[in-house]
């Protein structure tokens, strides 16, 4: 485990900078956006021409890796998003910084699957759950962190620089590795209606935590804003709702893995519609209850999509899981590049606290067909059940959660329907 870790810290130190670098982005972006005199729709709208640039970068940068190796495409991807992010500072055109926001999202999906690829390779197999999960950890932990740097003083550009500045440092680690450069796969073709018949709850959950998701990042601020708090308390608010999700999602996470993870599924999601529908009743943001309150909610909903994977895990067959996974990712991007659309413009329709109004619906509907599901077809839960803490980056983060492959001529311990 030491060693795996002693060859994986270049590259968890990567993820540091890079992930501190985007959560800061999301952030100053709706922010910035705000005081440029952006609605709260057209801010969802940037946030969802990131995401559309994710989906088209996770089947499209892996070509330029596989053409000229990790590190060339890694330095290529950090300076190219570095430029992106000056642009954008130099250039507040509503209709140029949704083509910087596609771009954006192509070019760090693609520095995701760099790094991933690479810690599959260098941790050893059987510590490689353990690696991803302090993985996770460090991506959830590095973006709570970023959000303290609202508290910079100074013109929009300033928090601009701070960006570029952690996006190169993030290339730093990368390009003076001595490791080996490892294969990129190719992405496997989806196979959605395949998937929905076979795995419903996978499908329909990562959908549904999409849309929250998406929404969560992209107008977050701009709802803590709305609700009288400074840049400081903003930064807070969005620290604590991304702390809940490092505290919570592993022991959520081990929950779901001694129970039907469809009734855990639909615990949570109720849990966390329960917390949205009490932030609507608050008077404000920034006082103890609504950290309190946002924490819970955090907690609950950067959960649910690590235990839909786990759920397609526990059914899918080994030699199919790849492309399954590749479905459920992009059904998850799907549904965070339409959350932002559709929230913001409630929001713009009927203020901010549609927001938490609209996180509340979608974990009440995922609560009510988890619960239907589990209700209409049982699931034998066994001591193999491993939850492995997940944050949806790119394709390479589900090589972590592979199960053993069977010994020839038995079959796969979950092939059944559900």
């Amino acid at each position: 485990m030491l060693t795996s870790l002693r060859t994986s810290t270049p590259l968890l130190l990567s993820t540091v900078f890079l992930l501190m670098g985007v959560s800061l982005l999301h952030s100053h972006i709706a922010l910035e956006g705000r005081t440029l005199g952006f609605s709260v729709a057209m801010i969802g709208v940037l946030t969802s021409a990131y995401y559309a640039g994710f989906l088209v970068g996770t089947y499209t940068v892996p070509r330029l890796t596989h053409g000229i190796g990790h590190i060339r495409a890694f330095a290529f991807c950090t300076a190219l998003v570095t430029l992106v992010v000056l642009v954008q500072a130099l250039v507040p055109a509503y209709r140029v910084w949704i083509v910087l926001r596609l771009l954006q999202g192509l070019l760090l999906v693609g520095l995701y699957a760099i790094i991933e690829s690479w810690l599959n390779a260098s941790a050893d197999p059987a510590h490689r759950s353990s690696v991803f999960a302090i993985y996770m950890m460090v991506n959830l932990g590095a973006s709570a962190v970023a959000q303290q740097f609202l508290r910079i003083r100074g013109e929009g550009f300033a928090l601009f620089c701070m960006v570029a500045i952690l996006f190169c440092a993030a290339s730093l680690p990368v390009v003076t590795s001595r490791q080996p450069q490892p294969h990129i796969r190719s992405v496997p073709r989806v196979q959605i209606m395949r998937l929905f018949r076979r795995a419903p709850t996978a499908l329909v959950s990562a959908f549904l935590s999409g849309l929250a998701l998406g929404a969560f990042w992209g107008l977050a601020p701009v709802y803590a804003a709305a609700r009288g708090l400074d840049l400081a308390g903003i930064g807070t608010y969005m620290s604590m709702g991304i702390a809940g999700g490092v505290v919570l999602q592993w022991p959520l996470g081990r929950f779901s893995d001694r129970i039907d993870r469809r009734l855990a599924l639909s615990l949570i999601s109720a849990v966390a519609a329960l917390a949205a529908l009490t932030n609507v009743f608050l008077p404000g943001a920034g006082g103890a209850a609504a950290m309190v309150v946002i924490f819970a909610f955090g907690g609950m909903s950067f959960t649910l999509y690590p235990i839909a994977v786990a759920h397609l895990v526990d059914y899918v067959h080994r030699d199919e899981l790849l492309s399954a996974s590749s479905t459920v990712l992009l059904v998850n991007g799907v549904g965070s590049a339409l959350g932002p659309l559709l929230a913001g413009a409630l929001m713009s329709l009927l203020g901010s606290k549609m927001l938490f109004v609209w996180f509340a619906v979608l974990d009440g509907m995922l609560a009510s067909y988890a619960f239907y599901r589990f209700t209409h077809r049982k699931r034998e839960v066994t001591p193999d059940d491993n939850f492995v803490p997940l944050v949806n980056t790119g394709p390479s983060s589900l090589d972590s959660v592979l199960p053993p492959k069977p010994a020839e001529g038995m079959p796969p311990e979950a092939t059944g329907l559900r």
